[in-house]
């Protein structure tokens, strides 16, 4: 969680990780069409696109989730 929340935002995150960070919160994490995730948190919906062939979350992405967690005030 803390490499999500640091500045400036990294790109070397493993998607691994932070899907077992949505886990650990208590997200229910599911396949979806191609490379889609779907993260059922906080009552909501969200979907994602697992990196490939990196398995490195790009920069942006990073940026959507720590939006996503500081929005429901989840801090590192």
């Amino acid at each position: 969680m803390e490499r999500i929340f640091a500045r400036p935002t990294s790109g070397t995150i493993p998607w691994s990780d932070i899907e077992s960070l949505f886990v650990s919160l208590g997200a229910d994490v599911s396949e979806r069409a191609g490379s889609r995730v779907a993260v059922v948190l906080f009552g909501e919906v969200k979907v994602f696109h697992r990196p490939h062939p990196s398995p490195d979350t790009d920069k942006g992405a990073v940026n959507s989730i720590r939006e996503w967690l500081d929005l429901h005030e989840v801090k590192p």
